[in-house]
Order: structure tokens, then C-alpha cells, then sequence
């Protein structure tokens, strides 16, 4: 819908998994209804697209989305001014927050493709700059495994200070592949047990300065 010129886009985020026709519409608010009789211009990026549809207040396009060179940003443009645009990308949902694990424990991952089932899920991890594929050949460090055909999981095995780092699990659709990111920070046994040795401590030197005391009055009396 667009709402008038203010200059400010108005986006729309269209999710497909496979090839199908879909219309694209711009609808002008009534109270605009003086602005009907200008151009309208429709672009799939920077190129401009034909054949629009128009009817009392609206203005739009079918496309025939085949494979992943069809999608991309679509936009209807009213003097310049309002645009409308879709982008086609299934959506991949990842963990947000850290995974926390410590050394020598395991730590499971997961991802899950939101109402849409990929045809096969890949699991990467990063090296430097570098993201290298998880295969069978590493079976003796990550075990993947698919709860589902919508959910993937990964273990890893005997976490050390290494496996600390980024992690990412792609879904590959007719359409084109999506991914998701996951961190995954790895501690050391000693963490948890800072805050127990500090009390620890602090009861050792109470203790001491209670019988330093003690020792120090029975030598005056």
C-alpha cells in the first residue's frame, strides 16, 4: 500500500521454496486519489520491468519465479517518490545467542527452515577468513544428524579452546540456498569455579585474622 509521498519506502519480504507465478501489487491510499493519473514504474533492480496491470487505484505484475535469477528486489515507483519491494529468499532460523559450553563437555547445535523443507542441509565452520564444510571425514569431532527434514543438528565432540568460534548451517531450496549463524563459546573448567575459590578465600583469611588474634591476646593476657 502506498501510503502517500513521503519519500519513504514501504517493503515487504515474500518467502518462497519453490518455482510458482506471483502477482505483485501496488495499491495507492484513496486519499491520493489525485496521483492515479501519473507513471508508474516498475524494476527488478535497476532494470525496468513491463507489461503492468492497472486498475482504478493499483498498478501490477506476475512473475514467473523459476529459479534463484529471478529473485531479487522488485519495485513499483509513483513520481519517484513511494516503492514497494519484495525480496525472495527462504529464511533460515539460527540460535542468537551464544551456545556456551565448557572444555572437554559437547556442544549441540541447531537449525530449523520455517515452514518450508529444504532439499539438503550443509554445515560449515570458519577458519580465519576461510569457512570450511563439515563432512564424514571429520566424524570423529561433529556428528550431524536431522531430527527432521525442516531441522538439522551438529555435535561437537571434546570441545578444546579451538572449537571456539563461528559456525554456519546452510538450507538448499529449489530456488536457492539460505543460511543461519551460530557462535559457540567454549570455557574453561575453572570458570565456574572462580566465584566458589574467591568465597573460599576470602573465608580462609577471615579465619586466619580471627586466630591471629586469638594468638595475639592469650601472648598479652
Amino acid at each position: 500500500l502506498l501510503s502517500g509521498v513521503s519519500g519513504t519506502p514501504v517493503e515487504k519480504n515474500i518467502t518462497l521454496d519453490s518455482a510458482t507465478t506471483i502477482e505483485l501489487s501496488c495499491r495507492l491510499d484513496s486519499k491520493y486519489s489525485h496521483l492515479q493519473s501519473l507513471p508508474v514504474t516498475w524494476k527488478k533492480g535497476n532494470e525496468t520491468i513491463g507489461h503492468i496491470n492497472k486498475t482504478e487505484n493499483s498498478w501490477s505484475i506476475q512473475l514467473r519465479i523459476s529459479d534463484s535469477s529471478n529473485m531479487g528486489s522488485y519495485s513499483c515507483t509513483l513520481k519517484s517518490k513511494e516503492e514497494i519491494s519484495a525480496e525472495f529468499l527462504p529464511k533460515i532460523a539460527g540460535k542468537e545467542k551464544p551456545i556456551i559450553s565448557y572444555e572437554g563437555y559437547t556442544a549441540l547445535m541447531m537449525c530449523e527452515s520455517l515452514g518450508y523443507t529444504p532439499t539438503a542441509w550443509t554445515w560449515y565452520m570458519t577458519n580465519g577468513s576461510e569457512q570450511i564444510a563439515i563432512n564424514n571425514s571429520l566424524a570423529d569431532k561433529y556428528v550431524i544428524d536431522s531430527m527432521s527434514a525442516n531441522v538439522t543438528c551438529m555435535k561437537v565432540l571434546k570441545l578444546t579452546k579451538e572449537d571456539d568460534g563461528e559456525y554456519w548451517c546452510e538450507a538448499a531450496f529449489e530456488l536457492g540456498k539460505s543460511r543461519a549463524k551460530l557462535k559457540l563459546k567454549v570455557l574453561s573448567l575453572m570458570v565456574p569455579l572462580k566465584p566458589f575459590l574467591a568465597i573460599v578465600t576470602e573465608a580462609v583469611i577471615f579465619v586466619t585474622i580471627i586466630f591471629l588474634y586469638e594468638l595475639y591476646s592469650k601472648k598479652e593476657k
